[in-house]
């Protein structure tokens, strides 16, 4: 794998874990990584106080103008990138993904991809019926109840062709064939 695009959701729940993954992986390797966020994910990045961070350690980063600005759909439908991942995606991603909405930057970059080849990996935050543990951007211990509707839609957007759902952030290093040691 020599490029991939990482797409950011505003989703708080997994943000840092994944985050320091990205990391980990492009010190690991060679790995070209593009960065987008969608509109509310720049607004997570900037209250979980990691805005200045992405911008030192993914120097490829872009944020969204509108759902085809900047434009990534089309380098990503013909192949461009070796796999497209969303990751974390929240609930209201993942619905928009599953009813065929693609009006923000990540979700129409995940439809345009899929009529492609390009691999779509997608962390989806809300998947198990229950209570998570999640951290506030203060490092407090949160406990959140998932809703049903949210775990109904993860579990057809698993269903959906060209997308695999990951379980948890330690996924990446297998799409990407690293070692998490």
């Amino acid at each position: 794998m020599k490029r991939i695009a990482w797409g950011i959701t505003g989703s708080g729940d997994l943000i840092k874990e994944t985050y320091d993954i990205m990391v980990d992986i492009k010190k690991k390797t060679d790995i070209e990584m593009m960065v987008f966020l969608s509109k509310e994910g720049e607004v997570v990045m900037k209250w979980y106080r990691m805005w200045d961070d992405i911008q030192r350690d993914f120097p490829n980063f872009k944020t969204e103008g509108g759902p085809n600005s900047p434009f990534i759909a089309g380098p990503l439908q013909v192949g461009h990138y070796d796999a497209l991942i969303i990751a974390p995606a929240t609930a209201n991603t993942v619905a928009k993904i599953v009813c065929g909405i693609a009006d923000t930057l990540v979700t129409n970059a995940v439809a345009q991809t899929a009529k492609g080849e390009t691999p779509i990996y997608i962390l989806a935050v809300d998947q198990k019926r229950g209570t998570v543990k999640t951290a506030s951007p203060e490092g407090r211990q949160m406990l959140l109840k998932m809703r049903e509707a949210d775990v109904s839609n993860s579990e057809k957007l698993a269903q959906m062709e060209n997308i695999t759902v990951l379980e948890s952030p330690a996924d990446i290093y297998d799409i990407v064939g690293v070692s998490k040691d």
